[in-house]
């Protein structure tokens, strides 16, 4: 499980994050201020990503992003600083990315999922849901030690259901997730490729229908 910093001064955004992070699968911990965040990283430093607000007590991001840096701990920042100058400092400083708040949780972490990628030294290769087993390498699903053929689009799709499980994702969300912002086609597209899904994988009780929104993959902590 991914360990996140929550580097954040407001409780209420810190709680929605930590919060949102949790059922995505994350593992985070948060600091309301930056120079305890600062002591603390002299004593652990074990984290995978950091997401760090600009404008903190004790000591602001741009001090400490050089501070995790020096622990090799990429950094995202979620600041209300929009401006610019502000956004060139950040990323040339070494920041991976720069989200504007408010902000989409969902983009978020996407965004996330890139920077993890980019820097993870060992990609989890088999994911387990009931009978069925998940090979995102390989691009292979196997459902009872049987190898089940499915379509390049049909197994994306399948792989972000698994990376945001236990979230509601609308049709308009998986589009753009597969296709992108740009794809003209029809929502239907979404519901065409998760009916192949579920009747190929016995996945009825795995990806429920949200009524008038979209779909959301329900998977238990046994699973993950």
């Amino acid at each position: 499980m991914k360990r996140i910093l929550v580097i954040e001064d407001e409780i209420a955004i810190n709680d929605l994050i930590c919060m949102n992070l949790e059922i995505a699968g994350y593992r985070p911990f948060p600091f309301l201020d930056g120079a305890v965040f600062s002591a603390h990283l002299k004593e652990r430093d074990d984290y995978d990503l950091a997401l760090l607000d600009i404008m903190l007590p004790g000591k602001d991001g741009f001090v400490l992003l050089d501070e995790l840096k020096q622990h090799q701990i990429p950094v995202i920042y979620l600041t209300a600083k929009g401006d610019l100058p502000s956004k060139v400092k950040g990323l040339r400083n070494g920041a991976e990315d720069y989200i504007v708040k408010p902000f989409e949780m969902l983009e978020l972490l996407v965004r996330m999922d890139n920077v993890l990628k980019r820097f993870s030294k060992e990609e989890e290769e088999e994911i387990r849901i009931k009978d069925v087993v998940i090979n995102e390498k390989k691009r292979t699903v196997h459902k009872g030690g049987t190898e089940v053929a499915m379509q390049p689009m049909e197994f994306d799709c399948l792989l972000a259901f698994w990376k945001y499980r236990n979230r509601v994702m609308t049709r308009e969300q998986i589009l753009n997730l597969l296709w992108g912002v740009d794809f003209d086609g029809e929502s239907r597209t979404v519901d065409v490729h998760v009916g192949n899904i579920r009747r190929k994988l016995d996945f009825a009780d795995v990806i429920i229908t949200v009524p008038r929104v979209g779909y959301r993959m329900e998977v238990s902590n046994e699973y993950d």
